[in-house]
This record gives structure tokens, sequence and C-alpha cells, in this order.
């Protein structure tokens, strides 16, 4: 039995007090079947008008109303969310991904209701009240031989984003494609879909999947590399695939997504050259998470992995670390060589104090006006001697410094 939250039996017991029937769906039911912990919630509610299921929620707590056209509110109850909606069909209009009219109707039944959802193992219902599971597309079943399958071809290439999620789907959760719908997702069209919603799906398969390689390898053999990101369509799928999954291994050691991203693109990314990497990044849009530089440091990593890859010397890691971060280049550089000599480097440059920054800088301007530099390109020049003696290890503090630029201005 599943155990839900307050506010969803507050919702449901509020539901059947005013005339009708709320179920858990989506992705919440699917993961109670398969034992895994969720925090996304999602209710769809039968036989309540969309106002009425606005004044029914309005008494429990504040509404955010999402979509009140069509009936989607997002409600939230002492620091848990959950979205509430009353059954909808999506009918696609036109070619365009903004081409989609969306009626909501409460009366349509749990079974035409599930027919809109992509996979089966999506379209399962339970009533968090009376235990019942409503199951007509056979998700369970699907669930229990781990297998993925569109609950109706027709209304599956409806959204051709859909390809890309039984990709991620298929990593996360290590379930097969069923033939059917591999052919669905591989005649999928690609190119008028916006790259925050393309980003989206990949970034679920690179960040939550135990194995990305199963997604990877599953969009070279469904012609999807091609569509999402032609520029690197032709590089070898394996080794990358191999990388991806010693990455993934590496991953939650590092603090932040947006590192985490960052680590996972730079493994991608690591056969490519840097206009191909530009490219890929230009298509999906990527420039900064949550404030962090993932375009820029992804940039740096595929350039400068390979120096990391065996075991170097201080200076060459003091050097890089003016040019990068040294710890997520050093997993980088594990996950491509599947060796143990970039991790020695990590240790190393934790070791110096360098693995998430530079040295700090031992002079400044004043420093060198005092020892009579003028400003100008010889104070640059100068600047950059001290730093090239500090990354040499010939200096390692500001009286150090002074002294040792006096001698080279001799």
């Amino acid at each position: 039995m599943l155990i839900v939250a307050p506010i969803v039996e507050a919702v449901c017991r509020a539901v059947a007090a005013a005339g009708g029937q709320a179920w858990l769906v989506g992705g919440v039911v699917r993961d109670h079947l398969l034992g895994i912990q969720t925090k996304d919630i999602d209710i769809e509610v039968h036989n309540l008008e969309a106002e009425t299921l606005r004044e029914v929620l309005a008494a429990i707590g504040p509404v955010n109303e999402v979509g009140r056209s069509f009936g989607v509110f997002k409600l939230d109850v002492d620091g848990i969310s959950c979205d509430v909606s009353i059954p909808r069909h999506d009918s696609q209009t036109g070619e365009s991904h903004k081409d989609i009219t969306v009626v909501g109707n409460p009366y349509m039944g749990i079974e035409a209701a599930a027919r809109r959802r992509d996979l089966t193992i999506n379209a399962i219902a339970l009533d968090p009240l009376s235990g019942e599971i409503a199951d007509p597309f056979g998700g369970g079943r699907d669930i229990e031989r781990g297998r993925l399958r569109a609950v109706d071809p027709k209304t599956f290439v409806e959204d051709p984003l859909r390809a890309i999620r039984v990709v991620q789907f298929a990593a996360r959760l290590g379930f097969s494609v069923d033939p059917g719908l591999a052919v669905l997702c591989r005649e999928a069209s690609l190119w008028a879909l916006p790259p925050e919603r393309v980003w989206g799906e990949l970034e679920k398969m690179l960040l939550r999947a135990p194995t990305p390689s199963i997604g990877w390898t599953l969009m070279k053999e469904l012609d999807l590399i091609d569509k999402v990101l032609p520029e690197i369509a032709t590089l070898p799928v394996e080794p990358v695939s191999t990388a991806l999954d010693r990455a993934a291994g590496r991953r939650d050691t590092l603090s932040g997504t947006g590192r985490q991203v960052s680590l996972m693109l730079g493994t991608l990314f690591y056969q490519a050259g840097h206009t191909q990497v530009e490219a890929c990044l230009d298509r999906l849009n990527l420039h900064k998470h949550h404030g962090y530089p993932v375009r820029k440091r992804v940039l740096e990593l595929t350039q400068s992995w390979s120096e990391v890859a065996e075991v170097t010397t201080d200076s060459v890691l003091r050097r890089l670390s003016d040019h990068t971060e040294l710890a997520l280049l050093t997993e980088v550089a594990a996950a491509v060589s599947g060796g143990t000599d970039a991790l020695r480097n990590l240790d190393r440059a934790v070791h110096l104090g360098i693995s998430t920054e530079p040295m700090p800088v031992l002079l400044k301007g004043k420093d060198l006006t005092a020892l009579g530099v003028e400003q100008g390109p010889r104070m640059g020049e100068a600047m950059r001697a001290v730093r090239g003696a500090q990354i040499e290890g010939r200096v390692s503090d500001r009286d150090g410094a002074l002294i040792w630029l006096k001698d080279h201005l001799k």
C-alpha cells in the first residue's frame, strides 16, 4: 500500500466529498511499483469541473492556477507540492511543438485519460484512498517484464520529444524498448523541438541514469543523435558509452548539479573538436546552470583532459589550474582513460590546494610600482613572469615573489 503525504489524502477526501474521484497518476505510481521514492506528485481528478476543483483546492491551501482554462493547478502545503488536474485531450494541430490544442474533460473516463500518455508504465492510476489500481494498457505487466511500450502509436507521435523520453527512461530504468516503439522513435521528426525541451530529457539521462551508456547507445540505434547532435553523430559510440558509465559512477561525489552536468557533458564530448563542442552547446542552448558556467567549463574540459590522463608534474597541474577546475578535469580524464593516474593527479591537486581554484596571486600592481615598474606592457610582462615562477614552484609566497622579481628585473 502506498503511504501518501497528508496533503494528498486531504485532496482525495475533499474531492470525494464534492462528488469526484482523485487518482495518483504518472511517475509517482510507476516509481511506487518499482520501489523508487519520488517527490513528484500528480493527481488527476475525474467527475469535477475545473472551477469546482479550484474551489475544493482553495479550501485546503494556496492554489497556483498553472492552466486554469484546461484545469491544471498546483497546490503547496507544508512544503509539499502536488500538481492537480482534470483529464484533458492534447491534439496536434500543426507541425510546430506549439501547435497543440488542449481541452479539459473531467468526464472522459480513466481509460481515455490514460490513452493520451506516452508509455504504458506511465499510464497507470492508483486511488490512494481505496488502493484500487487502474491499468487499462498493461503498464504493470510491462514493469514486471522491464519493457517500454507505447500506449497508443497514434497519440505517441503527436509529441516527437517522446522519442528522447524513451531513451532516458531506458537508461534510468534499464528497460528494453518494444520493437514497435523503436520504429516510432526512429521515425520521429525532432527539427521543431525547442532546445530547452531536448536538453531537459538529455539532462535526466546524464544525471539520473546509473548506466547512461544504455541511453547513448540507444540514441545511436534509433538515429536520434543525427537529429539532436548531428555534429558528433559520426564519432564512435562505444568508447563514449564506456566513459559515460565511469563518469556516472563518480557523478554524485561532485557538489552542485552544474558541476555534475559539466562532468557528464565533458565526458560525452571528449572525442569532439572545439568547433563541434561549441555547435552542440549552441544546439542545446547551454550556457549556465544555476549560475555555474557550464558552457565555459565543458569547452575547457574537452580541450585539456588528455594532459592529466597520466601522472604529470606539479608545474603542469598549477598551470592547468589557471585555466579550468582541476577536480573536474581529472574526473573527465579518469572517465575517458579508465586508469588511476588521473585520480592520482586529483589527489596531488588537492594536496597543492588547487583542485577547485587556481593558486592565489602573490603580487599586485602596487607591489610592482613600488619596485619601479610602470603601468603598461612592462608591468604585464613582470606579472606573467612572477606567475610563471609560481607555477614552476620557484616562489610560493609574497616575500619570496618580491625577492625573485627584484632579481628578475635586474
